[in-house]
C-alpha cells in the first residue's frame, strides 16, 4: 500500500466557492485571482544545490547534455570558475545514462577535492551554473529559516516572522466536539498548524516533534546557541527548545487527566477557505473517536514516546517542565497498555485531516522505547522487548513516516546507555546499515544523486529523502561511515536544487526557490512570495486532487507542479520540515 497522509479530498477550495462561502466581508481575502496561482520551470542545463556544499563532503552536480547549446558531440569535460572568472578546478564528466526517476539523460560533474571555501560557476562548454557557495557555513541560515518557519505555524498567539509575513492570535476559542464524549469550551493552549490547513493533529506532532527532539539530541552543537527571534528569544530555555515547547504545551492539553488517554486532534468540522488564520471563525473543537474510549491508541502511544522524549531534552533548563512531561508520557503508557488498539477514523461530521492508522504497534514500540531510555525502568524494555520477538530474526528498518514509526522506537532502543551490546541492539544497528546501504546505491545510480526509489515517488515524497536521510545519519551514528553522510547530504543537494526542475523546494532559499504552496497564510496575505522556509511535498506519480490528476503522466519525478491548488504535490507540512531541519542540524554540525 502506498503510505500517502490521509487527508481529505475536500482540503482544496476553489478561490470561487471559497469566496461565496463567506460574508461579503471576508470575501476579498479568498479573491486567490489578484496573484498567480501556478508557476512552472525550464530546468537549466546545469542543476546542483543552488546554496553550495560543504567543504569537506562530496559535492556533484547533474549536467542535462541534450541542454548544452551548439555542442555537434557531447562535452566531456567541466569546469569551476572562482569569482574572479579563473579556473579553479577542472574535472571530466561521467558517461550519459539514463535517469529512470525523470527520463532525463544525465552526466555527473564530481569536484568533491574541491575544498577552498569561496564562490564558484560551474561551466560546461560555455554553460554557466547558477553561482553557490563552498564553506563551512553554507548551510547556517537554511537551518535557522526552516526552524523558524514552526513559528509561523504557531496557532494561538501573535506572530511574525518579519518582511509583512505576520498574523494576531488566532483560534481562541475551542471547545469538545461531541466526539470527544465531553462538553464544554477550553482554552486554545497553543501548538502548529498542521500544514496548508489550521488544524491541530496529535499523531502528526508526534513525529515531527519527536524527529526535533532527536535533532535536539545528535546535533546540539548546531542548535544549542541558534537564535530564532521568537517571542521567548532571551529566556532561560535556549530558542530551539522554546519553540518545540509552544508545541508540546499544547499536545499536553489534548490529554484527558482522568485517564491518561490522548484525544486524536483539534480542528474545525471541515476546512475553511483561503484565508488568514485570524478570519478562520470556524470553532476549533477536540475531536475523538466518536464512541468510549473516544481517544485513540496511536495518538496516545505518540504523545507518550514524545513526552518521554521531553523529559530527557528540558531537564537541564527547565526540571518542572521535564518532570510535568515524564508524568503526562508514564499516564498515557498506562492508558495503552489498557487499550492497545483503538484506531481512529474520522467521525461522519468531520472531513479534516484523518491520520488514520489501523495498526499501532509501532507506536507501542516506540513509547516503550522513549520511556525505557529516558528511565531506565526494566518495566518498559520488557515491553518493548516482548513487541519485538516476531520480528526479530528478519529485522527491517525502513525510514520513518507518521504512520510507520517502528525504526524511532528500535533506534532509541539502541541509543539507550548500556555497558556492552545486546544482541538485539546488534540485530537493529545491522539492519540499519544494512538499509543504510540499499540507499547509498540508489544515490549511486540516481542521475539526481537522491536516495528515493521509483515506488517513493508518492504523496509527501520530499520528506521520503529527509527521512531517509535521517537513516543515513543514524547509521552513521552507530558507525562512522562518511559515504552514509555524504548520502543524506546528496538528498538536501535534490531538494535544493539538484531535480529535474532546477528549482529548490524550500520556499526563500536558493536562486528558484518554488512560489506556490498549498498553505492558507501564503495565498491569503496579499504578498506574492510565499511564508519563509517551508518544504514542498514534491513530486506524487499517484495524484490525489483534481490539478495533480489532470497531469499527463510522466517519469515519476516529473509529476510535480508549483500550484497552489494541488495539495498531493505542493501543500507544506510540519512532519515534512522537521526532517529537513534534522538533516541540516546534521550539516551545520561539526560531526553528523
Amino acid at each position: 500500500m502506498i503510505p500517502i497522509r490521509r487527508r481529505s479530498f475536500l482540503k482544496s477550495i476553489s478561490a470561487a466557492a471559497a469566496a461565496s462561502a463567506l460574508p461579503q466581508s471576508l470575501r476579498a481575502l479568498t479573491s486567490l485571482a489578484q496573484l498567480p496561482l501556478s508557476a512552472t520551470y525550464t530546468a537549466p542545463p546545469i542543476l546542483l544545490n543552488q546554496l553550495g556544499y560543504l567543504p569537506n563532503h562530496a559535492k556533484l552536480a547533474t549536467v542535462l547534455l541534450a541542454k548544452i547549446p551548439s555542442q555537434t558531440t557531447p562535452p566531456t569535460t567541466f569546469r569551476l570558475r572562482s569569482e574572479n572568472h579563473t579556473v579553479a578546478f577542472e574535472g571530466k564528466l561521467s558517461t550519459p545514462t539514463l535517469d529512470n526517476a525523470s527520463g532525463d539523460t544525465t552526466s555527473q560533474a564530481d569536484f568533491s577535492t574541491l575544498t577552498t571555501p569561496g564562490t564558484y560557476q560551474l561551466e560546461v562548454a560555455g554553460s554557466l551554473s547558477d553561482p553557490f557557495a563552498i564553506a563551512p557555513t553554507v548551510y547556517a541560515d537554511a537551518l535557522r529559516l526552516t526552524m523558524r518557519s514552526y513559528y509561523g505555524q504557531r496557532c494561538g498567539c501573535n506572530v511574525d516572522l518579519g518582511h509583512g509575513y505576520h498574523h494576531p492570535a488566532c483560534h481562541l476559542d475551542g471547545g469538545f466536539d461531541p466526539t470527544s464524549g465531553r462538553s464544554g469550551t477550553v482554552p486554545n493552549a497553543g501548538g502548529w498548524h498542521d500544514a496548508g490547513d489550521y488544524g491541530r493533529y496529535i499523531v502528526n506532532s508526534g513525529i515531527t516533534t519527536g524527529t526535533l527532539l532527536w535533532a535536539w539530541e545528535m546535533y546540539p552543537d548546531a542548535l544549542h546557541s541558534i537564535t530564532l527571534d521568537i517571542p521567548e528569544s532571551g529566556h532561560a530555555i535556549p530558542d530551539y527548545l522554546a519553540e518545540i515547547k509552544w508545541n508540546l504545551n499544547w499536545m499536553l492539553s489534548l490529554q484527558d487527566p482522568t485517564d491518561g488517554g490522548v484525544w486524536h486532534k483539534q480542528t474545525s468540522l471541515h476546512f475553511c477557505a483561503f484565508i488568514m488564520p485570524q478570519d478562520d471563525h470556524l470553532p476549533s473543537e477536540i475531536i475523538g473517536t466518536g464512541a468510549t474510549p473516544y481517544k485513540s491508541t496511536c495518538a496516545t502511544a505518540d504523545f507518550a514516546a514524545v513526552m518521554a522524549i521531553a523529559a530527557r531534552c528540558y531537564q537541564p533548563f527547565d526540571p518542572t517542565f521535564a518532570a510535568r512531561c515524564l508524568a503526562a508520557a508514564r499516564l498515557a503508557w498506562s492508558w495503552v497498555r489498557e487499550h492497545p488498539n483503538v484506531t481512529f477514523t474520522n467521525p461522519p461530521t468531520v472531513s479534516t485531516g484523518g491520520y488514520g492508522d489501523n495498526d499501532c504497534s509501532d507506536e507501542l514500540l516506540w513509547a516503550s522505547a522513549e520511556l525505557f531510555r529516558t528511565t531506565r525502568e526494566p518495566q518498559y524494555e520488557a515491553a518493548f522487548l516482548d513487541s519485538i520477538k516476531r520480528v526479530l530474526p528478519n529485522l527491517k528498518i525502513t525510514a520513518p513516516s507518521w504512520n510507520n514509526v517502528a525504526s524511532l522506537g528500535l533506534w532509541t532502543y539502541a541509543f539507550a546507555p548500556r555497558h556492552k551490546l545486546s544482541p538485539v541492539v546488534e540485530a537493529i544497528q545491522q539492519a540499519t546499515q544494512t538499509a543504510a546501504a540499499e540507499l547509498i546505491a540508489r544515490i549511486q545510480t540516481s542521475g539526481y544523486g537522491n536516495s528515493l526509489s521509483l515506488s517513493d515517488y508518492h504523496w509527501g515524497s520530499n520528506s521520503n529523502a529527509g527521512n531517509q536521510s535521517l537513516l543515513l545519519l543514524v547509521a552513521n551514528h552507530f558507525q562512522p561511515n562518511q559515504a552514509a553522510v555524504d548520502a543524506a547530504l546528496s538528498n538536501l543537494h535534490y531538494l535544493l536544487g539538484r531535480n529535474c526542475f532546477g528549482v529548490s523546494w524550500v520556499t526563500q532559499l536558493g536562486h528558484r526557490p518554488f512560489q506556490h504552496p498549498h498553505h492558507r497564510p501564503s495565498a491569503a496575505d496579499g504578498i506574492a512570495a510565499p511564508w519563509p522556509g517551508l518544504l514542498s511535498g514534491g513530486p506524487n506519480a499517484h495524484g490525489g486532487d483534481a490539478v495533480a490528476d489532470a497531469l499527463p503522466k510522466a517519469p515519476p519525478m516529473r509529476m510535480w507542479l508549483d500550484d497552489q491548488r494541488a495539495y498531493s504535490m505542493n501543500e507544506i507540512a510540519i512532519n515534512w520540515n522537521a526532517p529537513l531541519v534534522f538533516l541540516l542540524a546534521a550539516a551545520n554540525s561539526p560531526h553528523p
